[in-house]
Formats: structure tokens, sequence, C-alpha cells
């Protein structure tokens, strides 16, 4: 035989047989953009270490709600970023009904009803110590009694408008007294959106900085709740936990380094897999670019697809209006 067999390079030849024979594609639809919020007007301040992410007063995020839905990006996750003066040992400022969240919330939701809004559940932001739990005198996280807050926190979430739920702080048995807690107040079309396999990464360092908790964490570490990055079968035990207490879809954070973990949970459960493109990838990108090593727009298309392809039914994203803008 003088000539290949199989030549696969036929279904390559052009664009149109490419776009014929692709697996996978990205929709604007299925990513989500985070935003970080702070109280008072007039507010947008850049992030040191995180390139075009600032953070924005509630009036200012408008511009960015209406910019989302213009692209085609229908989701926001809302990150507050408090004044140390509000912030204590337990994070009592989280139970605050008329808080930043509830009042961010309203807002969106009586400007924008169409939008989608997703909030962090997890004490970091408003604990002087920066850790997502209450801890004792020793510095011990206690879970159960985080897990008490956490539910007032998400319940008052729901009543003001956030859709989805999703409890990032890996305590064990949350999820379970989450959902009981919305149940028995009438929130039932309330989503949970676990981070059930949190890895405990050196890839959030901007984010931390960005909802000024990293100056309180110091020295400090979260190694006794996020989990190892050598564990797998762990991931699928957190995974397979938290839906059998009611979570609806789960999230694996980060992303691509753990493409791994996402393509298991996918084989495993029939549930939605997301995806958290954290802030040190986003960074490790816009820095990359900067120094000429990669093409910002083409490696960020990747990234994106590779969290596609191994599974992820929907991507949070720093750069979900600039990939919305790419795909148009």
């Amino acid at each position: 035989m003088s000539f290949p067999a199989t030549r696969l390079r036929r279904l390559r030849q052009n664009a149109v047989i490419r776009s014929l024979v692709q697996e996978h594609a990205i929709r604007a639809e299925q990513l989500v953009l985070p935003v970080f919020v702070v109280p008072g007007q007039n507010i947008e301040e850049p992030v040191e270490g995180f390139f075009d992410v600032k953070r924005r007063s509630v009036d200012k995020l408008m511009a960015v709600c209406d910019e989302a839905l213009t692209a085609g990006v229908q989701t926001l996750a809302l990150f507050p970023v408090l004044d140390a003066s509000v912030k204590d040992l337990k994070g009592h400022e989280a139970l605050n009904p008329e808080g930043l969240v509830p009042q961010v919330a309203q807002t969106i939701k009586s400007n924008f009803p169409e939008l989608m809004l997703v909030a962090d559940v997890a004490l970091d932001p408003y604990t002087s110590h920066g850790q997502d739990g209450i801890i004792d005198d020793k510095g011990k996280i206690l879970n159960d009694e985080t897990v008490a807050v956490l539910a007032k926190q998400a319940l008052i979430s729901a009543q003001s408008g956030i859709d989805v739920v999703a409890p990032s702080d890996m305590m064990d048995g949350r999820v379970g007294v989450i959902r009981e807690t919305l149940e028995s107040n009438g929130c039932t079309d309330t989503i949970i959106l676990s981070y059930a396999a949190k890895y405990c990464s050196a890839f959030y360092g901007p984010f931390r900085e960005a909802v000024k908790s990293k100056a309180c964490l110091a020295k400090a570490d979260k190694k006794t709740y996020q989990m190892d990055p050598a564990n797998t079968a762990e991931a699928l035990r957190e995974i397979q936990s938290d839906i059998e207490e009611g979570a609806d879809c789960v999230m694996v954070k980060p992303g691509l380094p753990y493409l791994d973990i996402i393509t298991q949970a996918k084989a495993a459960f029939d549930v939605p897999i997301f995806a958290y493109q954290v802030s040190g990838e986003y960074a490790m990108l816009k820095a990359a670019a900067q120094a000429r090593a990669i093409d910002y727009e083409q490696g960020l298309m990747e990234s994106l697809l590779a969290l596609k392809r191994a599974g992820a039914s929907g991507i949070f994203t720093y750069a979900a209006l600039e990939a919305a803008a790419l795909l148009r």
C-alpha cells in the first residue's frame, strides 16, 4: 500500500469541516463572571496582581451587568469586600440581612431580573482572621458551629434574591444543613452549587488580595479543611457526600491543575460539574501574554476548551466577558 489507510487530515482541511466535526464547544451562556463588590458609591479600584479585575460599588456594577447580558453571559457570582471595621472573630456581618450581598443582590435583580446570581457562602470575607470558619482560642476551625452560621447566611442570601448559594468553605455536612434550612423556610427553588472538591491551592493569591483576606490570614493556611492536592479518591468522596446531602451541582476548584478530577467526577456522578478558572490561573495567562510568551486570546480559549473537554458544564472565569466577545 503506497498511501495511508486513514487520512485524518481530511477532516481538518478547512474551517467548515473543522466546525462540523468539533467535539466540544464553549458557549457564553456557560460562563460565570465573578465580581468583587464593595460598599459605597462611585468606587472602581484595581486589585494588585490581578491585572484587569477591579473591585466595584454596586452603581459601577450596573454597567458590568449590562455588558454581561449583551455578551451573552447570564450569570454573575458575587464576592463581598468589606472594611476591617466590620470583621470579627465569628464573622457576624455574614448574618446581616441588610449587609452588602443582600443589598447588591436586590439592586441587581431590580435592574436586571434576567441575570442569575450566585452568592458565595463562607466566612472568610467576614472574619478578622481570614479563615472560612469560626475558630476556638487555639485557632482550630470549629466545624459544626461554622455550619450553623453558614446555613443562616445561605438563607439570607436566598431571601434577598440570590438564585444559587455556593458553599465554598469545605466544612463537613454543611450542604445537608443548608438544604434543610432552605426547604424549611420556603426557599425550595434555591440551587445549591457546592464547592465539593476545593483544593488547598497556591493559585488563590490574587483572589485573597481582592477580598482583602490575605492580610487577615497572614501566615496561616487552610489545610485542615481544604483538600490535599495529592488526593483524588477523597475528592470523589466529597462530591458524593455533597450530592447525597442535597447539592444540585458541584464545583472543582482550581480548574486546569485538576482536569483529571473534573473528568472522573463527570464520569461518576449524574450532576452538572462546574470548574473554577481561579485567580492565579487567570493572572498567569495575563502575565504570560504581557511577557509575550503566549497569545492571550488563543491561550484563554484553549484553557476554557480544556475545562469543557474534561467535562465541565459551566466555568467560572474572570475572563468571561473577554471570552464571550471572542465567541461572537
